[in-house]
């Protein structure tokens, strides 16, 4: 009897120290005067999700304070990164008498919150968004927080912030390698905040990298970072004078950790429903880096060498430049003419020239105002030297030296640079260098203007309802308002049909369900497609319509570029763009021409066709879903660069990530659409994204996804691959064309992306913006695919009936109308 009175004395006596040492254990989630943690226990968040407790990084014996998500792999917070403890038996994490949470060894405060506390009665709590606070107990205020004291990583609703009064700011610091957390070489802060951007500064003086200017939707100066890393960034000032840009996921099963990495490049680990979905790194190149190519020289990582001048400037020191030196810039080779004009001199006004897809310099002065009062504003003031326009910025100019220059093969600004006019040529010139061609420029633009005039109400009365009865289903519904169709050319039919030889069948390119396709030359030698509507085709004149006004007001290099139509003699005629190696299908699936597409040439498809699509869904004026991705749609320049073509079945909507929109009228090509939208009609950004990954397995194994592939399960090529991929034998689809032991991981990679698009449930499908950065990113971690969708053909019966429907199987086949659930 008195043995056991001893074991449960000795067990209460346990508990009691335990509880003692603990403070708390893994359930409860604060600190108290009585409560603390010694290593190496832990509290958690009330979810579960974060964890506070001591930890040692990788190849480290050194201990540290820290938060983490799920687990030590992924460390949010470091409390006392430059103070490590030395052993793994003295360290405590406690409330000191003072009220400040400390970290403590055996002898004294190794770290502290530091704060002025009026008492000293205070509580730390850990919330479930993984922040840290130090409350006031009498009070109830938090008068410290982990957020706000950050060491290298941002988590949805942690700040970037600047306080404009007095300089103070929230900044990121890098760790100094991957096994040492103290402060490292590289921090990320908020400058600049009438155009606000974050900096990465080297030692923290010597600007490193930065983002260019926050438009409210991206940053101009990072194209590569896309809408990933972007969506749900806000940029929020408050009435103390300090800046905020903050980033959440509106989803809340999704979670991002943002990482500055030891050698300054941006890193993005993003997680649903608390499993890793996706790890990338922004990759960098020479002309990412601050200042490369010096004042006035323009970088550009596409061209050997990387820097140039600027027309009408010259490198400052040749001889360093051509030892690629570029520090030292360019000078003018020609002097502005403005302070000539100021001195009473006859001259010429200075005007602009006109630079695409650049990356803003360094201090950036704002206005408001449109983009003609920028160049007004501009030209008026002899100090400014270059001007750009955003219209969520408004004017940007500047009036010191360019500086940080880059040219971008796509996103970015147009940038004006000012010249004197007798470098101008065809570049914008200033309001008196135009005078003297005011009169004919103004009766052509009379004339030009009452031409359009007449066409836009020929077009308003073509496409008008004969009677109430007969007006069809609008696509485009408010936002057709928005559109000036008067801006779109009219071509005459006469031109059209001597440019086609009268529309003879040995120029016909192509036949759809909108119409036939044929090449034509205009009389100045231009190739052009011309997509004639055809007559019998009963919802041709809708989607005639349609097209017009959504690819019209659509720019860019991956999407096919309209030139104008025609509407005389009830005609209907779209002008494209000519693509000399007509659609992808036609050499994808020949045997013959497939051999002209390498791995490297499929995979500049797949990406190019992504990019134009993100550019649809996100970075469009208009919010655009295609809702008829397919081989035959996608059309091959000279380079066999993809452009996608035929946007009479596209949708303009408006809304969140997450948006659906529901059609009776179910429109597109079997076997590239979803099932939500086939047999329900709803559609989504995610119904592209499905079209997307039966064209990404298309190109890998070029192969027909209308085609049936093991007879005796009647599989689709979605259902092909993903038997192949459970099975183990994935390499077995590869086109043997592309066959490549260098390529292979590529190729893998590329089919893992297609099995996530085309699972059959919407919400597991990766966004397209997703989908780039998994496409261009070597480190993204990718994860199993599940469930797809369609994995056999419903309308399969035997081995017969298949041969018959394979034949009859035609990519360029769109249903036009078939009545949704």
């Amino acid at each position: 009897m008195g043995f056991l009175t001893h074991i449960n004395c000795l067990l209460i006596f346990f508990l009691i120290f335990s509880s003692f040492y603990l403070g708390l254990n893994a359930v409860n989630d604060t600190i108290t005067a009585t409560r603390y943690i010694r290593d190496p226990y832990t509290i958690s968040s009330n979810n579960g999700d974060f964890k506070l407790g001591f930890f040692s990084p990788e190849n480290s014996t050194r201990r540290y304070v820290a938060i983490w998500y799920l687990n030590e792999g992924y460390p949010i917070w470091i409390a006392n990164r430059d103070q490590p403890l030395n052993d793994s038996l003295s360290g405590v994490l406690k409330i000191h008498k003072d009220g400040n949470l400390a970290v403590m060894n055996a002898q004294s405060v190794i770290w502290s919150t530091n704060v002025s506390i009026s008492g000293t009665n205070t509580t730390a709590q850990l919330l479930d968004s993984g922040k840290l606070i130090l409350l006031d107990d009498s009070s109830g205020t938090t008068i410290w927080d982990s957020f706000s004291h950050p060491a290298d990583v941002a988590v949805p609703s942690m700040k970037i912030a600047a306080n404009r009064v007095t300089g103070k700011k929230i900044a990121y610091v890098s760790w100094k390698n991957s096994s040492d957390p103290s402060s490292g070489y590289f921090t990320g802060s908020l400058e600049r905040l009438e155009a606000p951007e974050v900096f990465f500064w080297y030692n923290k003086t010597k600007p490193y990298w930065r983002t260019g200017p926050w438009n409210g939707r991206v940053f101009l100066g990072s194209p590569r970072m896309l809408t990933e890393y972007l969506y749900g960034w806000r940029f929020e000032p408050d009435d103390n004078g300090t800046a905020y840009l903050t980033y959440n996921f509106e989803n809340r099963s999704m979670f991002g950790i943002l990482t500055i990495t030891p050698h300054g490049t941006l890193k993005l680990v993003e997680f649903v429903n608390k499993m890793m979905f996706l790890e990338l790194e922004v990759d960098q190149n020479k002309c990412d880096f601050y200042g490369t190519c010096g004042p006035f020289g323009s970088c550009d990582n596409t061209t050997l060498p990387i820097c140039s001048c600027f027309k009408g400037f010259e490198p400052r020191n040749q001889e360093e430049w051509n030892t690629n030196n570029w520090s030292g810039g360019c000078v003018r080779n020609v002097p502005l003419n403005c302070d000539k004009l100021k001195n009473g001199s006859k001259v010429e006004q200075d005007g602009f020239r006109v630079y695409h897809n650049m990356k803003v310099p360094d201090f950036a002065e704002r206005s408001n105002g449109d983009q003609d009062k920028c160049g007004a504003d501009c030209l008026a003031n002899c100090s400014c030297l270059a001007y750009a326009y955003d219209s969520y910025i408004g004017c940007m100019y500047w009036s010191r030296d360019l500086i940080d220059l880059q040219k971008f093969p796509y996103g970015g600004v147009d940038l004006f640079i000012r010249l004197p006019p007798q470098l101008l040529g065809n570049a914008v010139s200033g309001k008196k260098g135009r005078d003297s061609k005011g009169i004919i420029i103004g009766i052509t633009g009379t004339i030009g203007a009452l031409a359009i005039a007449v066409g836009a109400y020929l077009l308003r009365r073509k496409c008008a309802p004969k009677h109430k009865g007969s007006q069809p289903q609008n696509l485009i519904t408010k936002d057709q308002k928005e559109i000036k169709l008067e801006e779109l050319p009219l071509f005459k039919f006469e031109k059209l049909a001597a440019a086609t030889n009268n529309f003879h069948l040995a120029n016909m390119l192509g036949k759809g369900g909108f119409g036939p396709v044929y090449k034509g030359q205009l009389e100045n030698g231009q190739e052009i497609a011309v997509k004639r509507l055809s007559k019998a085709s009963g919802q041709g004149l809708e989607e005639f319509m349609n097209e017009v006004v959504v690819i019209s007001k659509l720019q860019h290099r991956n999407l096919v570029r309209l030139l104008g139509c025609c509407i005389e003699r009830d005609e209907q005629i779209l002008v494209y763009e000519f693509m000399p190696n007509t659609s992808l299908d036609s050499f994808l699936f020949d045997p013959l021409q497939r051999k002209v597409l390498d791995w490297k040439k499929r995979f500049n498809i797949i990406e190019g066709i992504a990019r134009g699509i993100l550019y649809l869904h996100r970075d469009s004026r208009l919010r655009i879903i295609h809702r008829d991705l397919k081989a035959s749609n996608i059309l091959l320049d000279d380079d066999m660069n993809p452009k996608i073509s035929d946007f009479g079945l596209a949708r303009i909507v408006k809304g969140g990530d997450n948006d659906e929109a529901n059609t009776r009228r179910v429109v597109g090509t079997y076997g590239y659409m979803p099932p939500e939208y086939a047999m329900e009609g709803i559609f989504s950004e995610k119904s592209d994204v499905y079209s997307f990954g039966v064209l990404l397995l298309e190109i890998v194994s070029g192969r027909r996804n209308t085609s049936f592939y093991n007879n005796e399960q009647c599989l689709s090529l979605v259902g092909f691959a993903w038997k192949l991929w459970n099975e183990g034998n994935i390499m077995s689809i590869i086109d043997p064309e592309i066959q490549d032991p260098i390529f292979e991981k590529s190729i893998l990679r590329c089919i893992n992306i297609g099995l996530l698009c085309v699972q059959e449930l919407t919400k597991e499908r990766p966004t397209i913006s997703t989908v780039v950065l998994m496409l261009i990113s070597e480190i993204t971690h990718l994860p199993p695919p599940k469930q797809v969708a369609f994995v056999q053909k419903q309308n399969c019966q035997s081995s017969e009936s298949s041969q018959k429907i394979q034949f009859r199987s035609n990519n360029n086949v769109t249903i036009s109308k078939v009545e949704g659930r």
